[in-house]
């Protein structure tokens, strides 16, 4: 009787990337609730040459710093996937870029809760968010300028800076409250989210009263149920 020779097949292991080195960081402060004690100990326990590590990021706060980023990329690239996206005006873009942004946070909310809260020192914190407000400023400085183009007269039109910077103030202002937010799928948040984007719309439309006074009722209701 002829013998079969068995063929053992070798372990490939996955090609290391900036995303593969991601998860796996994410991954480890979730499990242990700290990050590594250093690059040399996280490169052992992965399997990982140093060396290899640096040729993608610098440090752990160049991780941290991508991974912000990388939930903005992602929630442009939905964005983009939608065909009809293209044809929103302004304001219907930049609430499908919240509704976007906040369902991506909520699928990572768990590391999204120990990034923010992990230092007490709120400015620290932020600092890990500096690309992502340069990538937040741009995305809504390109809405504001396609908005000015449409103004015929330049006494109607916006400074990019200002309104780009206070979109950031917008993104910080709903992270803080869905942060917070203990309602089923976070209907609050969205409820925010319409609410704060129709008052800076508004606001930039310089017809304003009616939904900052919204907006305005809106958050003191909301602080007041939660101050009791």
């Amino acid at each position: 009787m002829a013998t079969t020779k068995k063929t053992v097949l070798k372990k490939v292991e996955p090609k290391l990337t900036k995303d593969l080195i991601t998860t796996m960081y994410m991954e480890y402060v979730l499990e242990h609730g700290q990050r590594p004690a250093s690059v040399f100990k996280f490169c052992k326990e992965h399997n990982i040459e140093e060396g290899t590590f640096y040729n993608f990021f610098g440090s752990f706060q160049g991780i941290r710093e991508f991974i912000w980023v990388s939930f903005f990329d992602n929630t442009i690239n939905v964005l983009h996937k939608n065909p009809a996206y293209s044809t929103y005006p302004n304001r219907e873009k930049m609430l499908s870029f919240f509704y976007t942004f906040f369902e991506v946070l909520t699928e990572n909310r768990s590391y999204v809760l120990y990034a923010l809260h992990e230092q007490k020192d709120t400015l620290k914190s932020l600092g890990q968010l500096r690309d992502l407000r340069l990538k937040v400023r741009y995305y809504s400085g390109e809405l504001i300028e396609e908005a000015n183009d449409e103004k015929s007269s330049r006494l109607t039109k916006n400074p990019v800076s200002i309104f780009s910077e206070g979109a950031w103030l917008q993104t910080l202002f709903l992270m803080k409250y869905w942060m917070d937010d203990n309602s089923a799928r976070f209907e609050k948040t969205d409820v925010a989210i319409e609410k704060s984007v129709n008052a800076i719309f508004d606001v930039f439309n310089t017809t304003p009263l009616e939904s900052i006074l919204d907006f305005g009722k809106f958050l003191f209701k909301e602080n007041f149920s939660r101050s009791k």
